[in-house]
């Protein structure tokens, strides 16, 4: 990678499956966030494939395991992984695998996590403690990581980006935005956000 490549966000759900000829650089990213972050959303509206999901129905025993404090709304939950495709200008191909939320689902973690190059890590600013166990796993892993905060119609809109980065105990450097997982533009926004600080991060492997 040369340089953080622009948006192509007219072919998303396009159903075709075939990379395009412009294809060179084919990175993992893992897409990750505490249950109910909007994982599976933001897969869904940047894909230009049709997604997979291994979603299930919340039922009333995994509600008594699964912390549903400000997600009562949810009906299901991803079990495995989410999957989706986008290409990017300058040849860049991510493919996205978004991870199960729950601590029940830790063991699965280093499965998906193998050969991923960066995280985009989504934190919901309502109950930004959720987070703190996948930020511990993404450091724990090494990979490089940015931070999209999702924006829900309710989130509170009176912190500062400085009292967002003290909360999460973030580096100077990890980049940090504010992010809709429903719209396409902005979760690309969020997706190049993270692969400008891979290229920062590793300069001399994308001359």
């Amino acid at each position: 990678m040369a340089s953080a490549p622009s948006s192509t966000s007219d072919t998303a759900h396009d159903g075709g499956i075939h990379l395009p000829d412009t294809a060179r650089d084919l990175v993992k990213i893992l897409v990750t966030g505490p249950f109910g972050v909007g994982k599976t959303t933001l897969i869904d509206s940047v894909s230009e494939i049709r997604p997979l999901h291994t979603e299930e129905q919340l039922t009333e025993a995994s509600a008594q395991i699964d912390d549903l404090d400000g997600v009562r709304e949810k009906s299901t939950t991803t079990v495995a992984i989410d999957f989706g495709r986008i290409s990017l200008a300058g040849g860049v191909v991510l493919y996205l695998f978004g991870t199960p939320g729950q601590e029940r689902f830790r063991s699965l973690w280093d499965d998906i996590a193998y050969g991923a190059l960066g995280a985009l890590v989504l934190v919901d600013s309502r109950r930004i403690d959720a987070s703190f166990d996948v930020l511990g796993l993404v450091e724990e892993s090494g990979l490089p990581y940015a931070v999209a905060f999702n924006s829900f119609p309710d989130a509170p809109r009176h912190y500062s980006g400085d009292q967002l980065r003290e909360a999460l105990d973030l580096e100077i450097d990890t980049p940090m935005m504010m992010c809709d997982a429903r719209d396409q533009g902005s979760s690309i926004d969020a997706l190049l956000s993270l692969v400008q600080h891979l290229i920062d991060s590793n300069p001399a492997e994308h001359r």
